[in-house]
């Protein structure tokens, strides 16, 4: 039995629900299905009922969360007082927080953080992709989020977390709003607006040349946040983005045959001391992360 199923069954129980349990815990519902299951047959007893509305605790199931609660406060207590009895002081991950970035990734990245070392805290510093190698080598923060390609120095090294479709974004009434799905043609001689080069200089290359030549690119560039406020004054332009940028004024359309993605990449330094970084990078390290999208 291991405290990642103790808190697995935990995360469950105060939910009532895999669905929501496992969107919680970054995880899919078959995996934490599966890792429940287990747990029962080690326990050797039922200690979740499953049924259409989500599930409910058996009475030894209520028995198992309120030990499986102590046992994991004790763990981290036991962690907490032999560090303090050590001298050492409580871990902190500083991490990059790349603007426009799907809001799973960094939770995720906290709770891979807390759970390979239960006291540690994560504080978040924001910025594009041009800021976060800037901090990172300057040694502002442990662990940085970029945008690729992208080209890195020789003492940084990245591992690819998740990829995101980009698509369309135009205004509900643009004449192109009514198409299920936009091609390169349609976008011709159209005003794009877009983010500054400066924020990423090859992911925005890259971005460009998978579009082609048909778009004209806007004098004015905005940030993630603001392309939907830019679109609302230039009502004729389009900007790019994910899915998660569509509001009610402003829609999202794909691209047949998908040309355009946002890789995300976690970035930091191997000669780095920082404890938590450490141990969220030893073996399997992030791919846990990159596992958990796949499977989501």
């Amino acid at each position: 039995m291991e405290l990642r199923q103790m808190r697995y069954f935990v995360g469950v129980a105060e939910e009532l629900h895999f669905g929501k349990a496992a969107e919680r815990l970054y995880i899919s519902t078959p995996t934490l299905s599966q890792q429940i299951k287990q747990l029962e047959r080690e326990v050797g007893t039922t200690l979740l009922i499953r049924h259409s509305r989500g599930v409910e605790l058996t009475p030894a199931g209520q028995v198992f969360l309120a030990r499986a609660r102590e046992t994991i406060q004790a763990a981290g207590l036991a962690l907490k007082d032999t560090r303090r009895a050590a001298g050492l002081d409580e871990p902190v991950l500083r991490l990059g927080l790349l603007n426009g970035i799907p809001g799973w990734l960094p939770a995720a990245l906290e709770q891979l953080a807390t759970e390979r070392l239960p006291n540690s805290t994560v504080t978040l510093e924001a910025g594009t992709t041009t800021d976060q190698l800037r901090m990172l080598t300057a040694g502002e923060i442990d662990l940085g989020l970029v945008r690729t390609p992208l080209t890195l120095p020789p003492a940084i090294t990245s591992e690819h977390l998740a990829t995101e479709e980009l698509g369309v974004l135009l205004t509900a009434d643009h004449p192109l709003a009514e198409n299920v799905e936009l091609g390169l043609d349609d976008l011709t001689d159209l005003e794009l607006i877009w983010i500054p080069r400066a924020a990423a200089p090859e992911f925005h290359d890259d971005t460009l040349r998978r579009l082609g030549t048909g778009v004209r690119l806007s004098d004015i560039t905005m940030s993630h946040s603001q392309l939907r406020s830019a679109l609302l004054v230039r009502r004729a332009a389009i900007s790019l983005g994910s899915r998660r940028a569509a509001t009610p004024d402003v829609v999202w359309r794909p691209l047949k045959g998908r040309p355009l993605t946002a890789r995300y990449a976690a970035v930091w330094r191997p000669d780095s001391s920082n404890q938590v970084l450490r141990a969220m990078t030893v073996s399997p390290g992030l791919t846990v992360i990159r596992q958990q999208d796949l499977e989501n």
